[in-house]
């Protein structure tokens, strides 16, 4: 089921990776919306309406983020424990996209609540493969969870047909 109107947050200090995620997505044609952040107080802020995002509703609420461990200020470890920690964030994906290849990183990641953990490719062929699998798992595949203000839809099972009223 496409995710295409599902915002997609993405958490990345460097200039250089923000745009070759962008720019791998733009070719993949995605069309989601996508708001950047370099620091994740700022990130945060943003997904609780705070501060200078006090404007921005319920509609901003992203379907997937992507972060980045290495930020300034405030660490991704730190970002990802504090969406973890709230009720009202505590189900948006989170795609850990590190340059880091060690284990106990991911595994600390995974312990806090990462849906998934990925080593930054180096050369732009690969980076480019890695995100386009990112999409079509995230935004073609999975069934992402709805927003708290999204009224529940239930799908009934295959073979399975509702009684008449």
């Amino acid at each position: 089921m496409p995710q295409s109107n599902l915002p997609i947050l993405i958490i990345e200090d460097s200039p250089e990776d923000y745009e070759a995620i962008v720019r791998a997505l733009g070719k993949l044609g995605v069309a989601n919306p996508i708001y950047r952040f370099s620091y994740g107080e700022d990130a945060f802020d943003f997904l609780k309406h705070r501060g200078p995002f006090f404007k921005h509703g319920a509609e901003t609420r992203p379907g997937l983020l992507i972060l980045d461990l290495n930020l300034p200020e405030r660490s991704g470890h730190e970002v990802l424990r504090q969406i973890r920690s709230d009720p009202a964030l505590e189900l948006i994906p989170v795609v850990v996209l590190s340059s880091s290849a060690n284990l106990r990183e991911a595994e600390r990641c995974y312990q806090a609540g990462a849906n998934s953990y990925i080593v930054k490719p180096s050369g732009s062929a690969e980076f480019n493969d890695v995100i386009r699998r990112i999409k079509e798992y995230w935004l073609d595949v999975v069934t992402l969870p709805t927003r708290p203000d999204t009224p529940e839809v239930v799908v009934p099972k295959p073979g399975v047909t509702e009684p008449a009223p």
